[in-house]
């Protein structure tokens, strides 16, 4: 039996899947730098993707659900995610 996978979904599929294979890639080319300088700039470039995604995939999820999911959970979703960045970036 095939299912139908919805547009929103395959989407945030997609991204995840990249987000890893570049998770993967960094990985090696650190194993084939074997150089911890370079490693510490591949891994800085990493913290960009991570947050990336993570907003992206939020937004594509909550696009797809908005009929679904009511204004104040919303807000309370962007708020959420608010707060990791600031914890993030707090000391």
């Amino acid at each position: 039996m095939i299912t139908i996978i919805e547009r929103a979904l395959l989407f945030i599929i997609m991204l995840r899947v990249i987000s890893g294979s570049i998770e993967i890639t960094a990985a090696a080319l650190m194993f084939k730098f074997n150089d911890l300088e370079k490693a510490f700039y591949i891994n800085s470039l990493l913290a960009l993707v991570g947050p990336f995604i993570l907003i992206v995939t939020t937004g594509i999820a909550l696009h797809g659900l908005t009929d679904k999911i009511s204004l104040t959970r919303i807000i309370c979703l962007f708020a959420g995610i608010c707060l990791i960045f600031y914890s993030l970036k707090s000391n």
